[in-house]
């Protein structure tokens, strides 16, 4: 039993596929495989202006098999791969190294070189197969809606830089995370009295960029009020994108920990300033704002706030 796609976010429209595709395995009593690509075609055919990614490869494996995937297969999409046919594709992973017995795909679902691939040519050569018994059935699950709108990644994106958190925590079916290991940086925030926990962006193109109020799981048994910097850090002339999340009276030791920071509220772009003490000036009205944001959420919420599944968050490499 095979399910294909992007995967990119796990959205609710993800999450139906691969709960569908589960269901029936588990109901004929075989495995059933999540089938996706890394680099994601859209980043392989636009090296220079690369898509924003809502979850990277390690999350989304994870992501995958606790929907309860028996496995994942990430497919290296490389020039290879990409000039391989539909029917190639079908012949080679679908067939002889996968044996489908059934597979699943979302609305719209195309595959192989200048995307020459579609359900309609999966049902065909899955019935041409069955002739040498190897053949399988291919379905197209209905599309997830929200508000009359179909569920997406490309939504979900514009939703984030819009700082429509609301809108993305629904069709994503919960907020917004970035999880990762803490790593060493230039340790400049602990000079200027902000010390902030960090996590690499494995090398994509965050979906996120400014400054943010933001809990963060994993320090402690309750999510963590704090303040958030993504981006490249123009004042002291930074490159990589960077999450750097302060946590308000925290005092502890955070290198190698795995943490996720969950997104609330956006305050305000990245700037470049003029000099350090402009930017600690600025840090302090981002952490007071940050601060009385927080109280409020925390207000309004009805129960703790859940931590968000590490399967359903970014994992930097």
């Amino acid at each position: 039993m095979v399910c294909i796609g992007a995967f990119d976010g796990l959205h609710l429209g993800h999450r139906a596929l691969v709960r569908h595709t589960v269901s029936r395995a588990r109901a004929l009593g075989v495995e059933a495989v999540a089938l996706s690509f890394e680099p994601l075609p859209r980043e392989f055919f636009a090296p220079a202006a690369p898509p924003p990614r809502l979850l990277l490869p390690r999350a989304k494996a994870e992501g995958l098999l606790a929907l309860e995937a028996d496995q994942v297969g990430l497919l290296r999409f490389n020039g290879r791969l990409s000039a391989l046919s539909a029917e190639e594709f079908v012949r080679r992973v679908l067939v002889q190294r996968l044996s489908a017995r059934e597979v699943w795909v979302g609305p719209e679902f195309r595959f192989g070189k200048a995307r020459g691939g579609d359900i309609a040519l999966l049902r065909r050569m899955g019935e041409e197969g069955r002739a040498e018994g190897r053949g399988f059935s291919a379905h197209e699950i209905e599309p997830v809606l929200l508000d009359g709108e179909r569920v997406s990644s490309t939504r979900i994106r514009e939703a984030l830089l819009a700082g429509d958190f609301a809108t993305a925590a629904r069709w994503l079916g919960r907020r917004y995370a970035i999880g990762g290991h803490v790593v060493r940086g230039r340790q400049l925030g602990r000079t200027l009295g902000f010390p902030t926990a960090n996590l690499r962006f494995g090398g994509k193109t965050p979906a996120l960029s400014g400054i943010y109020a933001t809990w963060v799981h994993g320090v402690g048994d309750r999510p963590w009020p704090s303040v958030s910097s993504l981006g490249t850090r123009p004042t002291v002339a930074g490159v990589e994108p960077l999450l750097e999340a302060h946590l308000f009276d925290f005092d502890g030791d955070l290198y190698g920990r795995r943490i996720e920071v969950e997104f609330v509220a956006h305050l305000r772009p990245e700037l470049k300033f003029p000099d350090l003490p402009a930017l600690t000036e600025q840090m302090h009205r981002d952490a007071e704002q940050a601060r009385g944001l927080l109280r409020l959420d925390s207000q309004r919420a009805a129960a703790p706030l859940p931590a968000p599944l590490a399967a359903a968050t970014q994992t930097p490499a």
